[in-house]
């Protein structure tokens, strides 16, 4: 019996090492099983008619025509980075020969909202296909530059990913020795070498000549002409025939790039205070870089306003590469070196922990410059900024025997940054409690000492509310005066546009990881959201939706303009009026869900709301963003606020929460509603039921049904109380007779008796 039961174990214990050597094999298939059975043999390798079983880890599978061997496939995401526009990676079957020449692509799965939401697939495809025929072998031996994909307009990321996935990948192959006849190239990128570490020693302050002249930070300086003459050699005649315009010599970019992670670039650049901030902020082995520019061209661009990227500049180091994103950006406004010149544009871009990075290696600041040649066309081109760590800042250990190498191969780069947990003697960095956005808060102390007069400005509106609404004419101009202001200052100057992205980012936060040095790093738009809160519980949604939105002030202050000139105001009936205003929850609640799912590409359906084009960009926009930005306007010509009534999603996410508010600052009378209707039919938004109370969900606090309030010759019970009044003073006058007069008579002072009507008798004025 016992043997019996042995021999049951040790079927049972081979049966599991036979199931994890088929997990491992499976496993070393990868996800290209999955996407394999998505494309043709010869779709990817031409006369192939069968796939072999996969090889290695990542594994690539044979395209073969019966048995004979005529390429290989295998998938991008395996091997190079793919991050596109979404966060996600775009899938790629990639078909190459053993000679390294790509013979075949197709696109298996995506995410990109750019492609997602109009742009054609085959567009998109047809312009990575222009690198199907390139030689790889020659490009991974140094011997011809990395070809380049076309640029579709309004998918530059997207496409530039894709090429640059499927030229990294292949490269990447091709000196592993994975496709055969390589192995020397494998064999010497194996080779032990020495451990190279930055040395925390180096420490000292350098001025800016010093940086530049040790190439601690680098430099690419293109001048008009420069770019003129790169365009007409790339064979590009349309490009070409649409020069820059200007003097040849002028500047057309001076950029210069420095990784401020190292502790004496670090400290020469950001000071010792920005530094040790940026130290508490970084964990082991993260790395940050300072990018500079001036003249004509921006490195940044307006695609991380748009979508939160910045397209022109990608790091490349090896076969990865990435694209910054606006949650990897924090804007400078100087850099602290002697001697530095002041620059346009400073950004500190942080690399997110998850990208491999050694800073001891070579690596390329790639800058993307491109030209409109058409209305739907744009051509472009790459110039490499080059950076190499000074052998100063490196110290070098011996090489790890075979063995050691072996066993640490797939350990992380040298860690060069180490957080609060890491103050040991040796580290670089000497973290500190005070994080890097205080030195931005300090940057921007005249904005935020603006914007802290405005906030208190308004809350000093709210608070004495009843003494500003009892006079009308002051009333109005200083309503219009502070929506003037924020319109032109808070929105066109400093760009603070709150929008519903903000929302959905805030969101996303809680459920991946909450920080709070992303949200302090834009002090204006923290501003305005810790008051919003805190307008939340005394007022619900009014002090921003009426007072505080640049784009609600343009609509209101344009609607004044309308009425001014006699153009026709529409109130729609109540019924249709109460079913259009649950749209804009609609809309929120459709975002929200959608951001659970893809928070980039429920960034793209936000451009619902038009503030990006009217007022972060000012109307500089693809002319269908432009379109739909004026019709809603002109939509609150005719209709005041339009927008905020029926579309507004920012409005309808401040709603859901406005229902906590704390206190009742709108008075009403008991007449309001039964009998008088004036207030309800002059509220701007029609947020005043018919039978007399406000839905809080819909007012934006203009305050004008408060003006009405104690009006004594518009608000029908006021004028009661105004006509008991003159009764009363009449009564009591000297010059009172006693004949000929009722009791509902009085006698003014020149003698000529005035019969009133009865005490609730009067009806509402007509409005």
């Amino acid at each position: 019996m016992r043997k019996s039961v042995n021999i049951y174990a040790l079927l049972g214990i081979l049966a599991v090492f036979g199931w994890i050597a088929m997990l491992g094999e499976a496993r070393a298939a990868g996800r290209l099983g999955e996407y394999l059975g998505k494309a043709e043999p010869a779709e990817l390798v031409a006369g192939a008619n069968r796939f072999g079983p996969p090889q290695g880890d990542p594994a690539i599978v044979p395209a073969l025509k019966d048995d004979q061997l005529l390429g290989f496939v295998y998938l991008n995401s395996d091997f190079a980075n793919a991050t596109g526009y979404s966060g996600k990676p775009i899938q790629l079957l990639v078909g190459i020969t053993p000679k390294g020449v790509v013979t075949g692509l197709k696109m298996v799965e995506h995410k990109e909202p750019i492609v997602l939401l109009g742009i054609p697939e085959k567009r998109v495809v047809d312009a990575v296909n222009k690198l199907i025929g390139a030689d790889m072998d020659r490009v991974a031996r140094g011997t011809a530059p990395a070809p380049q994909v076309d640029i579709v307009s309004g998918a530059t990321v997207t496409v530039l990913v894709m090429g640059d996935s499927i030229v990294r990948s292949a490269t990447k192959l091709i000196k592993g020795g994975r496709l055969g006849g390589q192995g020397g190239i494998a064999a010497a990128a194996a080779a032990p070498q020495a451990r190279k570490t930055i040395d925390p020693g180096k420490g000292e302050i350098r001025d800016w000549e010093t940086l530049v002249g040790d190439g601690s930070v680098r430099r690419l300086v293109l001048s008009v002409d420069d770019v003129n003459k790169a365009f007409e050699k790339s064979g590009n005649a349309a490009a070409a025939a649409h020069p820059e315009e200007g003097d040849p010599d002028d500047t057309f970019i001076d950029l210069y790039v420095a990784d401020v992670a190292v502790p004496a670039i670090g400290r020469s650049l950001l000071g010792d205070d920005g530094y040790n901030r940026l130290a508490g902020r970084l964990k082991p082995g993260q790395q940050a870089l300072v990018v500079a520019g001036s003249g004509r061209y921006s490195f940044k661009g307006a695609a991380y306003v748009r979508g939160g990227i910045f397209d022109r500049v990608e790091l490349i180091q090896d076969t990865n590469s990435i694209r910054f994103r606006d949650r990897d950006h924090t804007r400078l406004g100087s850099l602290e070196a002697e001697g530095a010149p002041h620059f346009p544009e400073i950004a500190l871009f942080v690399l997110p922990p998850e990208f491999t990075f050694d800073p001891t290696e070579p690596w390329v600041l790639q800058l993307l410059v491109q030209r409109v040649v058409g209305a739907k066309d744009k051509a472009w081109l790459t110039f490499d900024l080059g950076y190499t760590l000074p052998d100063g800042y490196i110290k070098r250990e011996p090489a790890a025997p075979a063995q050691q190498q072996a066993a640490t191969s797939a350990a992380p780069p040298p860690a060069v940054a180490a957080g609060p947990a890491k103050r040991a003697a040796g580290t670089p960095f000497v973290a500190e409690d005070e994080p890097l956005w205080m030195k931005i808060w300090r940057g921007n102390v005249v904005s935020i000492g603006i914007t802290i007069a405005a906030l208190g400005a308004l809350t000093l509106i709210f608070f004495f509310q009843n003494s500003l609404v009892r006079r009308p004419r002051v009333y109005v101009w200083v309503r219009r005066g502070y929506l003037l202001f924020i319109l032109v200052w808070l929105g066109w100057y400093a760009n603070a546009q709150l929008s519903v992205v903000n929302v959905l980012t805030f969101a996303n936060s809680l459920l991946t990881g909450f920080s709070w040095e992303y949200f302090l790093s834009a002090p204006l738009i923290f501003l305005l959201w810790a008051a919003i809160a805190a307008g939340l519980l005394f007022w619900g949604r009014g002090p921003f939706c009426g007072w505080l939105c640049p784009f609600g002030a343009l609509q209101e202050l344009l609607n004044n303009i309308a009425q001014a000139i006699k153009i026709p105001q529409y109130r729609l009936p109540w019924g249709l009026h109460e079913r259009l205003w649950p749209i804009k929850y609609i809309i929120f609640l459709g975002l929200f869900g959608m951001s659970l799912y893809s928070t980039a590409l429920a960034e793209q359906l936000a451009e619902v709301e038009p503030f990006k084009t009217t007022i972060v960009l000012k109307f500089a926009r693809e002319w269908p963003y432009v379109i739909y930005a004026l019709t809603t306007l002109s939509a609150g010509l005719f209709v005041e606020r339009f927008f905020c009534r029926y579309m507004c999603p920012l409005g309808a996410a401040l709603a859901i929460p406005g229902r906590v508010r704390m206190f009742e600052w709108l008075r009403r009378w008991p007449e309001c509603g039964s009998p008088c209707q004036r207030c309800a039919k002059e509220c701007p938004v029609q947020a005043i039921h018919p039978e007399g109370h406000i839905n809080v969900n819909e007012c934006i606090y203009c305050m004008h049904c408060q003006e009405l309030y104690f009006d004594d010759h518009r608000c029908p019970h006021m004028i009661q109380v105004r006509l008991k009044r003159e009764k009363r003073d009449a009564l009591s006058s000297p010059s009172m007779r006693s004949g000929g007069t009722g009791p509902n008579t009085i006698i003014t002072a020149g003698g000529k008796p005035i019969n009133l009507p009865p005490v609730g008798a009067i009806t509402p004025p007509p409005t």
